[in-house]
């Protein structure tokens, strides 16, 4: 069986640019702005397999409590989503300087991470009852991460990337 070839970069990047403009229509968002939350949400993506990795590591094999295990992993996946964040989604920042956009990006994922620890521990004694560990903090974990991300988002682009365009 013949495989069909793989696209090249410049229809790749027009079925994108395509992609991105009907997104941006619909959502009255400006492309450039949308572009950014969709590098976020990846970004963020990424620390939710880091966050849960540590997360289920630290519960399941090292037997910290749930409460210190959430706040690790979450730690974790901050480091590296600022990492990631300063030099992907928001490229500009980095003529900025690091430590005061580092303690920005802090604030803002220790308020995040408050929200995290509400709803992680309002939820898992609701989804223990129907589901065991690991599967029920996990999902509320992953219910959480899904609402930080707007909190996180919209914080850090009018705070820690505010002026950037």
């Amino acid at each position: 069986m013949r495989m069909p070839p793989a696209a090249s970069p410049e229809i790749s990047m027009s079925l994108q640019n395509r992609f991105i403009r009907r997104l941006s229509a619909r959502t009255g968002l400006n492309q450039t702005e949308l572009t950014r939350f969709i590098k976020f949400a990846i970004v963020g993506a990424i620390g939710m397999v880091v966050d849960l990795t540590v997360l289920t590591i630290s519960r399941e094999i090292l037997g910290l409590p749930l409460t210190l295990a959430v706040a690790l992993g979450f730690s974790l996946a901050v480091v590296n989503n600022f990492t990631l964040n300063r030099f992907w989604t928001f490229p500009e920042s980095r003529n900025r300087p690091i430590a005061s956009q580092l303690v920005q990006f802090t604030v803002v994922n220790l308020i995040g991470l408050a929200i995290n620890e509400v709803i992680v521990l309002g939820l898992h004694p609701i989804f223990s009852g129907v589901i065991q560990d690991p599967f029920a903090y996990l999902s509320a974990k992953v219910i959480a991460i899904g609402v930080v991300l707007f909190w996180n988002y919209g914080a850090n682009r009018v705070w820690t990337y505010k002026g950037i365009e």
